[in-house]
């Protein structure tokens, strides 16, 4: 049977991956932005069986807004919430909000993942956003019976990716020394091809409606370690040597980067064992295969 899914965001990074996903099969894939007319929007929900929404005031490191939590709230969680009760009005069964693991914090303890469950600590104007998002979309989800469906993913990398993580493959296929070396930290990252799995696995799946998931690769690794991934895919050397994160820390406030060492320096670890167990959910691909998949079409001329 087809279904018909209103995707916004679906130009963007994930979003043209999950609409890759759905391009032949039976899944009529319906683009939609959140910039056109509520008509537009009226049109576009009409008869749809489900929202995947990926629409967002993205995370700015260094946002020069006056007001930056306004300025998320604007997209964040105002349009988002018109939105879902656009679709509650037109009779969407299925709402799937593509929050972020920033609604539980910045850092975790070693050894001590978020939880879904657990309860949410954001600490900047983004993650607060798409927090005060999830609760108002809950409580309509309450009121309507739209069945709402949360997913928190990290750092999300894949063919396409930009920002930090590119940056990161730059500096290793340059041969840039870096000084990462021995770092002892966790982070959860999730390549393209598993958050956009688990999307499709949240459009169909009964047990989804009314769950929030995390999503990762299922390994963790330290910065230090994905480095060394990075240039064996490269086939490049790391030229890597230590300095203590001590050193790092104090040297990324006296630039103002300090949030940009705490990526790769902290600790950031989800735990999927839920979203397994719930969904019967694998990630399709391992993270040396996310990395391959990644490097090789991103950065074939080099290797």
């Amino acid at each position: 049977m087809s279904l018909k899914i209103v995707v916004t965001g679906a130009s963007g990074f994930v979003g043209r991956a999950l609409m890759q996903r759905w391009l032949d099969g039976p899944v009529q894939a319906v683009p939609l932005s959140l910039r056109e007319p509520p008509a537009v929007w009226a049109g576009a929900l009409r008869g749809a069986d489900a929202v995947v929404h990926l629409a967002a005031r993205v995370h700015i490191l260094q946002d020069a807004a006056a007001d930056p939590l306004a300025q998320y709230r604007a997209i964040n969680t105002v349009a988002t919430l018109q939105l879902a009760t656009a679709a509650a009005q037109a009779g969407v069964r299925r709402f799937v909000f593509v929050s972020s693991v920033k609604v539980c914090g910045e850092r975790t303890a070693p050894g001590r993942p978020f939880t879904a469950g657990q309860t949410p600590a954001p600490e900047d104007p983004y993650g607060q956003s798409k927090w005060e998002a999830e609760q108002q979309l809950q409580a309509l989800a309450r009121a309507t019976g739209l069945e709402l469906v949360i997913i928190r993913p990290p750092l999300v990398y894949g063919p396409g990716v930009k920002a930090n993580f590119a940056r990161l493959i730059q500096w290793v296929a340059r041969g840039v020394p870096l000084p990462l070396a021995g770092l002892d930290n966790r982070r959860s990252l999730v390549a393209l091809p598993n958050l956009v799995d688990l999307m499709d696995c949240c459009v169909h799946h009964p047990a989804a409606a009314g769950q929030t998931f995390l999503v990762s690769d299922g390994e963790d690794v330290s910065t230090t370690t994905l480095i060394l991934r990075i240039a064996s895919v490269l086939q490049r050397p790391a030229r890597l040597f230590a300095v203590p994160p001590f050193w790092l820390e104090r040297l990324g406030r006296f630039c103002g980067q300090s949030a940009a060492v705490e990526r790769l320096c902290g600790t950031l670890q989800v735990d999927i064992a839920a979203t397994r167990e719930v969904l019967g959910w694998t990630p399709p691909v391992d993270m040396q295969q996310g990395l391959q998949l990644t490097i090789r079409k991103q950065y074939e001329a080099i290797i």
